[in-house]
């Protein structure tokens, strides 16, 4: 019989795993319910579609997730090589051109002659112990899982339990946005030095235009915002029940829900306008909305921390209220949509594996289902489940387990150690383990330490 590795799931996980796993030489069935079906956030046809933002965050290694792409990196990461190849103007940020990403991500593993892509949907079309019997199995279906898949994993897992709630910020087309009010800029730079005359300013200004558009900033005033914050608190969502408001993740509140907590909460989080000067007046702003370019043209931008839950109507009239998006035109509105994670801590070994011995064949999970919450972050946990994976494949007892002081080998141990308030983990420095010595009070330098400590090991 034709002996291969089971991949379920092809978003940013399964696709990183199904490509590691081929590159050594061994078949992949990379099992992906579209085009067949879409989950309620999900509409591209292609394999690891970027649905929320399409930033891969900061590439700087004194930034959690910048040290986890370096790692990555290190070890061929066939994603973040894609992201890195098809990225956008973002400061220092990684950002792609999604729609150019997914394709990419496609092409190389349809055309690659060790991986077969089956597009059915495990739980419906094909039991998913038919397919854990036949193979070595990584489940890697994302925060999206299907319902008649979530059934089977409960069952799988013995939870009762496998969801929480995340929002998608809504994306506005570039041309429909006022740039009597807009500018470009990155934060800091854009700041008005005190030497320099207004004329000198707005000059500088005008020619770091034409070099840095990644960014479009939105000035507000005192009444703006206040305005702006009355009408946001008060629009109508898409109703949630009791249970569902316990399961937002922090990390990715609905800005409705932030606004809540405060008249000033989003003037401090989200719309701070520290680091600016409004054009118009040679003043910080009372508070400032930014946008993110979307795509490689620069034709479309995302609200930047807007992840919202409103209905999309109110979004228009609401998000219309900020300065400079009265007339703009939603190329895509912002969605809440259920997410899904397996209680991984319980589960889970530090290698993504299932503890339970009585297994006929491994099974791995990868991805936001087992709790890593970002596209960096699912995309590691791929290369580690594959990794261990390929090793059981070739009837290896070792296990390629990361040290803790990486950053990924720092999540595969969050994911798997005992804690009864389980959430979601994103990469950061406070997970990984001290430093020796002396303490670092300065905390860039502190967080250069802790990166150039883990890539020694990938060194």
């Amino acid at each position: 019989m034709e002996k291969y590795i089971n991949v379920i799931g092809g978003g940013l996980a399964g696709a990183e795993a199904a490509y590691q796993i081929a590159k050594r030489g061994i078949k992949v069935k990379l099992y992906e319910m579209k085009p067949k079906k879409y989950s309620p956030a999900h509409s591209n046809p292609n394999l690891a579609e970027i649905v929320c933002s399409n930033s891969f965050k900061s590439n700087l290694l004194t930034n959690a997730c910048g040290l986890l792409k370096e790692e990555l990196r290190k070890l061929g990461s066939l994603l973040i090589d894609i992201a890195d190849n098809t990225s956008v103007p973002a400061g220092q940020a990684l950002a792609v051109d999604r729609e150019i990403f997914a394709e990419k991500v496609t092409k190389i593993l349809s055309e690659n002659e060790l991986i077969e892509i089956v597009n059915k949907e495990i739980g419906k079309d094909i039991p998913l112990s038919d397919i854990t019997r036949e193979a070595i199995t990584i489940i890697a279906t994302g925060p999206l899982t299907s319902e008649p898949l979530a059934e089977e994993i409960k069952k799988l897992t013995g939870q009762d339990k496998l969801y929480f709630y995340d929002a998608a910020a809504p994306i506005v087309s570039k041309d429909s946005i006022d740039f009597s009010i807009a500018f470009y800029g990155n934060r800091y730079s854009e700041e008005k030095k005190k030497d320099e005359s207004m004329e000198e300013w707005k000059e500088r200004l005008l020619n770091q235009e034409n070099e840095e558009k990644s960014y479009i900033n939105l000035p507000m005033n005192q009444e703006e915002y206040e305005n702006f914050v009355n009408e946001l608190v008060n629009a109508d969502v898409v109703t949630l029940h009791d249970f569902e408001k316990k399961e937002i993740f922090e990390g990715c509140m609905p800005i409705e829900i932030m606004a809540k907590r405060g008249k000033d909460t989003l003037r401090f989080g989200p719309l701070k306008p520290v680091g600016f000067d409004d054009p118009r007046t040679g003043r910080r702003p009372y508070a400032l909305v930014q946008l993110r370019q979307d795509d490689k043209q620069a034709s479309i931008y995302n609200l930047v921390g807007f992840q919202t839950n409103l209905k999309f109507g109110e979004q228009k009239r609401v998000f219309g209220m900020i300065p400079g998006l009265e007339n703009a035109d939603f190329v895509k509105y912002g969605v809440m949509h259920r997410n899904t994670y397996i209680n991984s801590t319980e589960l889970l070994d530090e290698t993504y594996r299932m503890k339970d011995s009585k297994l006929e064949n491994p099974i791995y999970f990868a991805g936001q289902i087992t709790g890593v919450e970002g596209y960096v972050e699912s995309i590691s946990s791929g290369m580690v489940s594959a990794l261990n994976a390929v090793n059981e494949y070739n009837k290896s007892n070792e296990k390629m387990i990361f040290p803790d002081y990486t950053m990924i080998g720092a999540l595969a141990k969050y994911v798997s150690t005992p804690n009864s308030r389980f959430q979601p983990m994103n990469a950061n420095f406070g997970i990984l383990p001290e430093l020796g010595g002396n303490r670092i009070k300065d905390k860039k330098l502190k967080y250069q330490k802790l990166a150039e400590r883990s890539l020694e090991f990938f060194n």
